[in-house]
């Protein structure tokens, strides 16, 4: 009976030890000391951004629904920066984005649907998309690349035009030039 008791006892502190760290994780709540000064310093800043935005929706300048989608928005770059600090275990942070679906036009001349984007995707150039969000809705998360990576791939697309021989040309021109018959 006392071993049973133990063994439930036991499976009871797992299962708490286990549950308390995910719990944590998907509540954003997180421990500063666990992260090095940059993203520190990144959190801080996501916190006053939001007391900015507490303090225009109090004094009433900025509409609810600018505030609700605001806050939401910090609350997706704020739980992107941490996803990033623990999968990396590095104290550095890229310039993060997020934009909701009808806010594309911010970040590209031409939109693209959001369903298009795959995790990992260059997005001209410029961007690597990191994934989505909710946080009451959906945030496209993009990491924007130093200017080291825009520049290697910038070279890398160069090259590979030089090496590439040209495509052959295809479509109702080539095809009324390849049967046109010379006199």
């Amino acid at each position: 009976m006392a071993t049973r008791k133990a063994h439930l006892f036991l499976a009871q502190v797992l299962v708490f030890s286990v549950s308390l760290p995910l719990a944590a994780v998907q509540s954003g709540r997180y421990d500063e000391a666990e992260f090095g000064p940059v993203v520190r310093a990144y959190l801080g800043y996501l916190r006053n951004e939001q007391e900015v935005v507490d303090d225009r929706v109090s004094r009433r300048e900025v509409s609810s629904g600018y505030y609700r989608r605001n806050s939401n928005r910090i609350k997706a770059l704020r739980q992107m920066a941490i996803r990033l600090a623990r999968e990396t275990h590095n104290d550095y942070l890229p310039e993060l984005e997020a934009v909701a679906a009808d806010e594309f036009g911010l970040l590209f001349e031409r939109p693209r649907p959001a369903s298009s984007f795959k995790v990992g995707e260059i997005v001209k150039n410029t961007f690597r998309f990191l994934g989505t969000i909710r946080s009451t809705e959906t945030f496209y998360l993009f990491a924007r690349l130093d200017p080291y990576e825009q520049a290697e791939l910038a070279e890398k697309s160069t090259s590979r035009l030089k090496t590439d021989p040209a495509p052959p040309e295809v479509g109702p021109k080539a095809l009324s030039r390849s049967r046109r018959v010379v006199p």
